[in-house]
């Protein structure tokens, strides 16, 4: 045997055991000078308001420019500058201990309803490029939305086709809706760098409105620090329980009303799930909206047959059939299900919500008999384009290709 073909046998016995351990966890990036993980968020009154928030190296300022866009450049010559609220923070993540950061937000307030704004993030020499979002319009008006279920997995490498199709097949999208499990590891700050470069720029025009799933929560639960700080979502939730602040919300959206539901501390906490349903029930019964959508991880009815989230069910359908709920929006089971569920609940005779789970990452479930649902698939990644008008909810899913493979038309 020659020297070269020693090396080679040699390279090739100690390769093959590497393969088979667990990955190394990659380095942290810590943030730099440039401003990054730029994301939108709608405000509770979207015609009038939009949120924005973004980091970068800690110790600098954060600041906002915005101008009403033009059709030419001249705009950046009109434009405001405004102060950010900066948290610097140090947070334990999963790859060190130490990351440093300044995160930056800021509700731009006092815009005009149906009008497109460019805005620039940065801390006065340091500055984003121009990205532009739309405010909401003041009335009720046709305007379409997009869900996604879970991506949690190989984030960027899998998940992200899921998103990026959805966002391709549905750019005039107003805003996107994720239904928690966003990361798999909540501290890990290397998956949300993931799911950031996921949508990359699309969501610093586009606004993502996230509710919680259990893997956003540690131990306790105790809710990843980054949430409310990556995210500024309205601040209308339950009072006095500052656990609920930034994962449960609503915003009422051109005749639509959308409600966030924090579902592990629904299912988990009880003194959390008795102030989720005392500030529910005058959000359903007090709604000037035409529509209503609630948005949840864990579903009210699962694909799992080892799952049944009863005391997530026991405290919402009341409320959600009292109330006719038309859409409820939900995650966690790694599949695909769609099916009316009445009063007197599935396969009885009744109108009722339309409940729907969807996954848009690789993770997939085999599931078992769903007695619930008209339209199901295991092992289907899907995008959810939904289209609202004055008398119809069109509701459509694609799968991560693509195929249109699920559709139905809820009336009014």
């Amino acid at each position: 045997m020659t020297l070269r073909s020693m090396l080679l046998l040699g390279a090739l016995l100690f390769a093959a055991p590497l393969a088979a351990q667990e990955a190394p966890e990659p380095p942290l990036a810590q943030p730099t000078v440039a401003p990054e993980r730029i994301v939108l968020n709608l405000a509770a009154d979207p015609a009038h308001a939009m949120a924005v928030t973004w980091r970068s190296a800690a110790g600098l300022p954060g600041l906002v420019e915005l101008a009403e866009a033009g059709d030419g450049p001249d705009f950046v010559e009109t434009a405001t500058r405004l102060p950010a609220q900066t948290d610097d923070a140090t947070i334990a993540v999963r790859e060190t201990p130490t990351l440093h950061a300044a995160y930056h937000s800021l509700t731009m307030t006092g815009l005009k309803p149906d009008t497109v704004y460019a805005y620039r993030v940065g801390d006065g020499t340091h500055w984003s490029e121009w990205l532009q979002f739309r405010t909401a319009a003041a009335t009720a008006r046709p305007f379409r939305f997009l869900y996604i279920g879970d991506m949690q997995n190989q984030i960027l490498s899998e998940a992200s086709r899921t998103l990026r199709m959805g966002l391709r097949m549905a750019g005039d999208a107003a805003f996107v809706v994720q239904g928690g499990d966003l990361i798999n590891r909540h501290d890990s700050d290397a998956e949300w760098g993931e799911w950031f470069a996921a949508g990359g720029y699309a969501y610093g025009q586009t606004p993502q409105m996230p509710t919680p799933g259990n893997h956003e929560y540690g131990r306790g639960p105790v809710l990843n620090p980054q949430w409310q700080r990556q995210f500024t979502l309205p601040a209308n939730g339950p009072a006095g329980l500052d656990r609920l602040r930034d994962t449960c919300w609503s915003t009422d959206y051109q005749g639509m009303r959308l409600i966030s539901i924090d579902a592990p501390q629904l299912h988990g906490v009880p003194e959390s799930r008795a102030a989720i349903v005392e500030w529910l029930e005058p959000l359903l019964a007090h709604n000037p909206n035409r529509w209503t959508v609630l948005v949840l991880h864990f579903p009210l009815f699962s694909l799992e047959p080892q799952r049944d989230n009863e005391r997530v069910r026991d405290a919402l359908k009341p409320l959600i059939d009292k109330y006719k709920v038309d859409l409820v929006l939900q995650g966690h089971d790694h599949g695909y299900g769609r099916g009316t569920i009445g009063p007197d609940g599935p396969g009885k005779p009744g109108k009722g919500a339309t409940y729907v789970v969807a996954v848009a990452g690789p993770k997939m479930y085999d599931g078992g008999v769903r007695n619930w649902a008209e339209k199901s698939a295991t092992n289907t990644q899907t995008f959810q384009v939904i289209d609202v008008s004055e008398r119809e909810l069109v509701y459509r899913a694609y799968t991560a290709a693509g195929r249109l493979f699920d559709e139905t038309t809820l009336r009014k």
